[in-house]
């Protein structure tokens, strides 16, 4: 076997369909779309969505709620997290970049410290955002909280 003589499996490939070649084929006059209408017609396409004239979907269904494009979206660490982090690798600061390195923040996430669970060492956290009583936690056991400034 060589290269000269590859060719498909019997059955394998098909002819395509000759439409509109005159009545002879079989498929000539109205070339299998019916008589008149839109779907006959040249560059003819369908709307997405549509429905054959009945009241669409997206139509039927009511509309609901309100999406803010002001939202700032932060993602949300506990201070007991911290805690285990501080203690498996010996930190006494936390900031973004850290936590990026341990896998505990994605790349462009922004940082809000919350407030579950309990705090025992004393650590300077610096992040976006902090709740209040995170702050408090921090601050009870002589931590420092840091807001870091957007830009």
């Amino acid at each position: 076997m060589d290269l000269s003589n590859l060719k498909p499996a019997k059955g394998s490939v098909h002819s395509t369909k000759r439409i509109g070649r005159g009545q002879g084929s079989g498929r000539g006059g109205t070339s299998t779309r019916g008589h008149k209408g839109a779907q006959s017609r040249s560059g003819y396409s369908r709307k997405i969505g549509f429905e054959g004239g009945q009241m669409p979907l997206y139509r039927r269904v009511p509309k609901s709620g309100f999406k803010n494009i002001n939202r700032i979206e932060y993602s949300g660490i506990n201070v007991d997290v911290l805690q285990k982090l501080a203690e498996s690798k010996g930190l006494t600061t936390i900031d973004p970049d850290i936590l990026r390195e341990n896998g505990l923040l994605a790349k462009k996430d922004l940082l809000k410290v919350l407030s579950r669970g309990e705090l025992k060492a004393k650590l300077n956290i610096t992040a976006h955002a902090f709740s209040a009583k995170a702050i408090q936690a921090i601050e009870s056991v002589g931590g420092t909280a840091t807001k870091i400034e957007r830009s």
